[in-house]
């Protein structure tokens, strides 16, 4: 299933951005693990819209309803449940969106394939709403990872292009104020993650975290370590150069390869990137079609959007590293 993640720890997310609630069920999960629910809180405000003046205006409180998996504040060994509900919902701005769908997002893809079932509220299945139950799936396996050693940690690099707070502060504005959107890159760093976990081909690390990671929907590219600047490097630049350290462990003196060799994590951090489109639901008028009329229209999108969605996206990347990194270290104690 498309909606289904993991094979040691395995969740399926499910719900619409308009939807009574959303949420995820999660298999895998330790009998006896009391889940921090304060710092699970606490990692899922980090995404939830309405909270800063360049973000959508949707209010949510994303407070996860655990219904099943859980007894006296433990896992008892049945799988998890979580919900969250929808309550800030305004379905109505979206009913045009079935004869005129939106460039940029999967509007025309999804009527394509689903026809007059596809559910276009709020983007339905295709929203960077269901992002929430994905931290949720996230935050629980980071807990888990942290009690061995792991940390997962991501942070804006680029917003359009610019590095400094002040330039993007400005380009936010701008694109605010013209009714547009900006893109933007998040780099995450994965430290204590074990030499071992992974395997060659299809099974590789960068190939899972790559699957989660994708599962966010603005994302259009990632990249491990150096990057696509490999392409421009000579071998004995782009080779990271082995030594014991202090405490006899096999270390590298850079880390162009990103902490993953032959889709095998290495024991040095793994690095990664993942660059996010603009956001395509924009003030401005642009081109589309009438798939009923079967004729060309002008567009002009309501609702309520993030100019940017860089902004929230910090923690939902670190989800994605975090089901990846968890699921393979528990495959790796099998």
């Amino acid at each position: 299933m498309s909606n289904s993640f993991g094979e040691r720890y395995r969740f399926t997310i499910f719900g619409q951005s308009h939807a009574p609630a959303i949420g995820v069920t999660i298999e895998g999960l330790p009998v006896g693990f009391a889940p921090d629910m304060d710092a699970l809180q606490a990692f899922l405000d980090r995404r939830a819209p309405g909270k800063g003046k360049y973000t959508t205006t949707r209010k949510e409180a994303d407070r996860p309803e655990f219904v099943s998996g859980l007894v006296d504040g433990h896992t008892c060994g049945a799988p998890v449940t979580a919900i969250i509900r929808n309550t800030n919902t305004r379905s109505e701005d979206y009913e045009n969106l079935f004869r005129v769908p939106r460039p940029g997002h999967a509007d025309f893809a999804a009527a394509v394939k689903y026809g007059l079932s596809r559910d276009v509220a709020g983007g339905g299945q295709f929203s960077g709403r269901l992002t929430a139950p994905l931290c949720i799936a996230g935050g629980l396996a980071l807990q888990l990872l942290e009690a061995e050693g792991i940390s997962i940690s991501a942070r804006i690099l680029s917003i359009g292009g610019h590095t400094e707070p002040a330039a993007i502060e400005s380009a936010l504005a701008a694109a605010k104020e013209a009714g547009d959107s900006l893109g933007g890159v998040i780099e995450c760093i994965c430290t204590g993650v074990p030499a071992g976990l992974g395997e060659p081909m299809f099974g590789g690390m960068e190939n899972r975290i790559s699957q989660a990671v994708f599962a966010i929907p603005a994302v259009k590219a990632v990249e491990f370590g150096a990057g696509f600047a490999v392409g421009g490097m000579k071998g004995s630049e782009n080779n990271d150069p082995f030594y014991f350290d202090d405490f006899g462990v096999v270390r590298t003196r850079t880390n162009n390869h990103g902490g993953i060799l032959g889709g095998i994590t290495s024991g040095m951090p793994i690095v990664f990137r993942a660059a996010f489109k603009p956001t395509p639901s924009i003030g401005m008028e642009q081109d589309s079609v009438d798939l009923t009329a079967h004729e060309p229209v002008k567009l002009t999108v309501q609702g309520r959007h993030d100019p940017c969605i860089v902004l929230r996206a910090a923690p939902c990347v670190e989800a994605a590293a975090a089901v990846a990194l968890y699921d393979a270290y528990l495959e790796s104690r099998c």
